[in-house]
């Protein structure tokens, strides 16, 4: 994709389309460049201040400033609270700052708008797995499997969690 969508319509379009390429890939190679079209799709906000306040919390999660990265994450979340990427981004800082709730919270919105974003769906399995949510852990892990079935680290994160829950079987 060389150009951004013109509209929310076709940028909804554009990632239904890679989503099941995606889903449907032969090999972890040929994920790649879908991977990449789909990252950049959802810093697609339609907003140029959106995407400074994105830039800048950024900036300063690399400075080690997480209040202010928490207080720029906030407001793109006030100013756009149907951009799925500033929810992740929201979820990014409070994981940082050990606020696993807010950072749950933070995915579970970026989900409800962006159900396929295999990022927030990893996130969200890590901290479930780490809080000892093991069966709402393997649910998200096998739908982050439904949507990228080559993402680094989920199927044995399945297998070890599906032994965990489910039992070793006969």
């Amino acid at each position: 994709m060389t150009a951004p969508p013109d509209t929310p319509r076709q940028r909804r379009r554009a990632l239904e389309d890679l989503y099941a390429h995606l889903a449907t890939a032969g090999d972890p190679e040929a994920t790649m460049p879908l991977v990449g079209a789909i990252e950049r799709l959802w810093l697609f906000s339609g907003s140029d201040t959106i995407d400074v306040l994105m830039e800048r919390v950024l900036k300063a999660v690399g400075e080690q400033r997480l209040d202010l990265a928490e207080k720029l994450s906030d407001t793109i979340v006030e100013l756009e609270p149907g951009f799925a990427e500033g929810w992740n981004r929201k979820a990014l800082v409070a994981y940082l700052r050990n606020d696993y709730t807010g950072a749950m919270d933070a995915l579970r919105r970026t989900l409800a708008l962006e159900p396929n974003h295999f990022k927030a769906l990893d996130g969200l399995a890590q901290i479930m797995r780490d809080t000892g949510e093991k069966k709402a852990a393997l649910k998200a892990y096998r739908k982050l499997l439904d949507v990228h079935p080559y993402w680094q680290g989920a199927n044995d994160a399945v297998e070890a969690l599906t032994r965990e829950v489910e039992g070793q079987g006969i």
